[in-house]
């Protein structure tokens, strides 16, 4: 289609520079300012053509233009906006002109990256993250193309954000209900979880991630091989030159799973600026001391966060410093040296034996004792039984093998402790958003659960994930937090514990609420059996006690 001239009776069009689904950006001079600024207009067409959309859009629209223009007067990073208006059916905004060139446009003509440039630009951009996310807002659609470098001062600036896209991409469905067409992004620099169409805060660090090591290696991701039992992506063949410790950040700002990632844009910010190296996790990732028990803001409850270990580390030499043996004691022969070596091997090996015969004289305290609790019926394929099979979903009584209360935690003969245990079972709940919604995670479910509790909520054939995906069916979690702990135990390679949990949730059935027993805001003690298996620390069957709502 032709353009006009002169759109809104003032900006006047100079030149194409792009154009895309959404529609076309002009670079345009202001004829009602005396300087005749420079500006860019993007022009931005609704998908769908009808009058209950284009009112919808038109109200969405203004909003959207009012945060565009709050970021971008509280952050020089981002441009300014200087109008918006309507005309023709098509929406446009005006915004700020930025002389430079995009990362995209600075790999075309220079090629690769260096690892100091790409943090450069990272802790750079970092802050920018860190004040849109602390104004709520997901940017959606970061990649070489969104990042520019502008000229004057070589400061990166975050541009075109997705969600005014999302607006233009409003439809009205048979129900008369709106929606968007088509998810926000590009493909390969979005993570899963923004494909389902619910981006978090780590999507962003996501795609930054993957936007660095495009910088890096020249690779856009869908050229990268990923690992088939993990996910995760594989890309440091591509950049041998990179730090391990630079390489290990950025591995975690990818990893496939959100909560695996860096928690904010500071967090990410921070590990780049010391040069700490985090450990990035293969799932599940089950870390003994760090437990998130609460969603991000919200309040334990009351939860003591069990006391750290101690650890140290040696300092490293400085480089160049050659390495020192360390010196023996002066004044002792070699006659003397061996006879007291001689002595403390024989003090070890007799602690030994009496250590040995004494456990073979004690008997050993059992403190598994198997539960009376009937086991639930078979889950089923009726769409009135099968939600309820949802893990921490329901009341019902699972057959487990629990420790009593009442047996003494500090006594144990296994190797599992409590705060690996608090572990497991926190990192099943902030995981059951991506098994019981899209994208119905089979490998995560698989890598935490085992036994009763995998073949009830994990397992292909009837379980409660299987009957979601087959009638249309999700799960949205609101608050999930541990509230407090109760009684742990754990013998061999088994182990209990009881925790207080409160989980607000909603059940949705093609596309519409479900209001039964299944959406619920539910506060329950719940007793969770877990086993070793296949090395890790699993989920093997779970009960609620009590109920602590009333």
């Amino acid at each position: 289609m032709m353009t006009p001239i002169l759109l809104n009776y003032r900006y006047q069009v100079i030149r194409v520079l792009g154009s895309g689904g959404f529609g076309e950006t002009f670079l345009a001079e202001d004829t009602q300012m005396p300087t005749k600024r420079r500006c860019v207009i993007k022009q931005l067409k609704p998908v769908a053509d009808n009058i209950q959309v284009y009112q919808l859009v038109q109200e969405r629209f203004q909003r959207e233009a009012a945060i565009l223009e709050e970021l971008g007067e509280g952050n020089s990073q981002i441009p300014s906006l200087y109008a918006y208006f309507c005309e023709d059916g098509q929406f446009y905004l005006a915004q700020e002109y930025i002389e430079g060139q995009t990362l995209a446009e600075k790999m075309r003509q220079y090629g690769t990256l260096s690892e100091s440039s790409v943090k450069e630009i990272l802790v750079s951009i970092l802050p920018v993250l860190n004040y849109v996310h602390s104004k709520g807002i997901v940017h959606r659609d970061i990649k070489p193309d969104n990042i520019l470098i502008r000229s004057s001062n070589q400061q990166p600036v975050l541009i075109d954000f997705g969600a005014v896209k999302e607006t233009i991409a409003t439809v009205i469905t048979v129900s008369g209900n709106s929606s968007q067409s088509i998810v926000i992004g590009t493909p390969g620099f979005m993570p899963s979880e923004q494909t389902a169409g619910r981006p978090v805060f780590s999507s962003d660090l996501y795609s930054l991630g993957l936007t660095a090591i495009y910088l890096l290696t020249g690779k856009f991701p869908q050229e990268l091989a990923t690992n088939p039992s993990t996910g995760e992506i594989l890309w440091r063949q591509y950049a041998l030159s990179v730090t391990p410790s630079f390489a290990t950040i950025l591995d975690k700002a990818i990893q496939p799973f959100a909560p695996h990632r860096y928690s904010s844009a500071l967090e990410m910010l921070q590990a780049i600026q010391t040069g700490a190296t985090p450990i990035a996790p293969t799932l599940p990732a089950v870390n003994p001391t760090l437990i998130s028990a609460a969603p991000t803001g919200a309040p334990l409850h009351g939860y003591v966060q069990p006391q750290q270990a101690s650890t140290v580390i040696a300092p490293s030499p400085s480089p160049g410093t050659p390495y020192q043996q360390p010196q023996t004691a002066p004044g002792m022969s070699d006659l003397q040296k061996a006879l007291v070596m001689g002595g403390v091997i024989g003090v070890c090996v007799l602690g030994g034996l009496l250590i040995i015969d004494r456990k073979q004289t004690q008997p050993q305290t059992a403190v598994v004792q198997q539960s009376t609790s009937p086991a639930p019926a078979t889950n089923t394929t009726s769409s009135a039984t099968a939600p309820a099979q949802i893990p921490a979903s329901s009341n019902q009584v699972i057959s487990a093998s629990p420790v009593n209360s009442s047996v003494d935690s500090n006594i144990s003969t296994s190797p599992i402790t409590r705060d690996a245990a608090l572990a497991v079972v926190n990192k099943w709940q902030e995981s059951k958003k991506y098994i019981f919604a899209p994208p119905y995670n089979h490998e995560l479910g698989a890598q935490l659960t085992t036994g009763e509790a995998y073949r009830k909520n994990i397992s292909y054939d009837g379980s409660s994930r299987d009957w979601l995906v087959s009638n249309n069916a999700y799960y949205r979690y609101g608050v999930q937090s541990i509230d407090s702990v109760g009684a742990f135990a754990a013998n061999g390679d088994q182990a209990t514990i009881e925790v207080a949990m409160t989980e607000d949730r909603t059940f949705y059935k093609n596309g519409k609420v479900v209001n039964d027993e299944n959406t619920a805001f539910d506060k329950r003690l719940v007793r969770y059996s877990l086993q070793m298996s296949d090395g890790q620390l699993k989920i093997s069957d779970y009960k609620t006690v009590k109920d602590l709502a009333n």
